[in-house]
């Protein structure tokens, strides 16, 4: 997809704060520090649209990113973050359960995982919450460059295995490094967005 225009719009902690421009929207889920802003900027090629920092649990509303002047990409709050309150970690889950059952602009979700780990709990959970809702979802695995290459090819397949479980057609790794799996993201989006 060609990249005309992409700008922040705002950053959002409660559902009737959304933009009052309603649009398609693409979100953006995964653990605190897997990569969500650095995926959405090398999406758009642009290095600071999101912020990114090395400190997880930076992103802790519902930060809203037009893209084109047609879709929103909205990067939610990263889960499994441990140095916040009980109460902090609930607001969060409570806010993004709410987005995502309660938002009929939402198209699908691109669900980030650190594919040198695989899919962790909180991962799992999040899977099998998306696919009880019927959201469609895309699987991503970042930090793919990451991964020593003679076990690559095992570990991405381990990943697509556990991810059909959930009814997701597979996954595609990918690296802000080497933008493998970009365009094939940016396909996946597209049939997400219609």
């Amino acid at each position: 997809m060609k990249i005309l225009s992409a700008a922040y719009i705002g950053s959002f902690s409660k559902l009737n704060q959304l933009p009052a421009l309603q649009l398609p929207e693409i979100a953006f889920a995964g653990r605190s520090n897997v990569g969500k802003s650095s995926l959405i900027n090398c999406l758009v090629n642009r290095k600071k649209l999101a912020l990114t920092s090395s400190t997880p649990g930076k992103t802790r509303t519902l930060n809203y990113y037009c893209i084109n002047n047609q879709f929103y990409f909205v990067d939610l709050p990263g889960y499994g973050f441990a140095k916040v309150s009980q109460n902090e970690r609930s607001s969060w889950k409570k806010l993004i359960e709410s987005y995502l059952s309660q938002n009929p602009s939402l198209k699908g979700v691109i669900q980030i995982i650190d594919s040198r780990h695989g899919f962790t709990q909180l991962d799992t959970e999040m899977l099998n919450w998306l696919s009880l809702h019927k959201i469609r979802t895309l699987v991503t695995a970042t930090k793919a460059d990451k991964l020593r290459s003679s076990k690559a090819k095992s570990i991405i397949e381990k990943i697509e295995k556990q991810a059909t479980a959930f009814d997701v057609p597979g996954i595609i790794p990918f690296s802000t490094v080497t933008k493998t799996g970009r365009n094939e993201i940016w396909k996946a989006i597209s049939e997400l967005l219609g």
